[in-house]
């Protein structure tokens, strides 16, 4: 049976991979409205300049088959609404992936890995129902709903969590969690390995051996030693000459 954790890992983590899907879905439904958009356009430019479009189409508050209001600018403010999703959903998506972490950390704080799902899920939607407020196709129906569905969720998952839900999904995380839950002793054994104390000791001894070589320079044993000494006030005399205890006696072997 797994532990608790694994089953949050799991979910969270079950979570992200919906809430990409979502997000990719969104980000497609988008191309292929700006594409109907400017064919719908191009269309009624068309008609317009053939005189062929009935008044009651050319006063619509809406171009025929698409998402553009029949006003000023309303081309420019249509494709720029679609490409603001685009961007958007792109900025999501990185964020899912948790990748440039640093980037956002400093310039999308509330994306980041401090921060929970409540502000990713708000977001996500934000956009479902900018998409869902105009009279769209049925592809980009469905990835709005799914999108604002999947923001519903992590906005609960962040209620829930809070700003630790990034880090209970995180792939790193889970693999310094196991590295840092094997067993340390068994039997009462110590069994934690120890290989890299050893440079250290041999590093700290080689640099004590060479601190003393270089602060002690010995005179050595001769005239220049025994100089040294006397001005110290030490007294070198000449052993006596004699044989070890089991040496036999010269007179005797004589």
């Amino acid at each position: 049976m797994l532990p608790p954790r694994a089953y949050t890992f799991i979910g969270l983590n079950g979570l992200r991979a919906l809430s990409v899907i979502a997000l990719l879905l969104v980000f497609a439904s988008n191309i292929v409205t700006i594409v109907h958009d400017v064919q719908a356009v191009d269309r009624f430019q068309a008609g317009k300049a053939a005189n062929a479009t009935d008044e009651a189409i050319i006063n619509a508050d809406y171009i025929v088959g698409s998402t553009v209001p029949n006003q000023p600018a309303g081309v420019f403010w249509a494709v720029l609404n679609r490409l603001l999703i685009i961007f958007q959903v792109i900025v999501l998506l990185l964020s899912e992936f948790g990748w440039p972490s640093g980037f956002f950390s400093r310039f999308f704080p509330i994306l980041g890995r401090d921060f929970g799902l409540g502000a990713l899920g708000i977001i996500q939607c934000l956009l479902g129902a900018a998409i869902l407020s105009h009279h769209v196709d049925d592809f980009s129906l469905v990835a709005a709903f799914f999108l604002f569905a999947i923001g519903c969720l992590n906005m609960l998952a962040g209620l829930i969590f809070r700003n630790s839900a990034k880090i209970k999904r995180s792939l790193t995380e889970w693999k310094d969690h196991a590295k840092n839950s094997l067993p340390t002793h068994v039997a009462g054994i110590d069994i934690r390995p120890v290989a890299s104390a050893a440079p250290s000791f041999v590093s700290s001894a080689f640099k004590s051996e060479k601190g003393t070589g270089e602060e002690k320079t010995g005179l050595g044993f001769g005239l220049a030693g025994e100089r040294a000494a006397g001005l110290k006030g030490y007294l070198i005399s000449r052993p006596l000459e004699s044989l070890p205890r089991y040496a036999p006696n010269r007179t005797a072997a004589a």
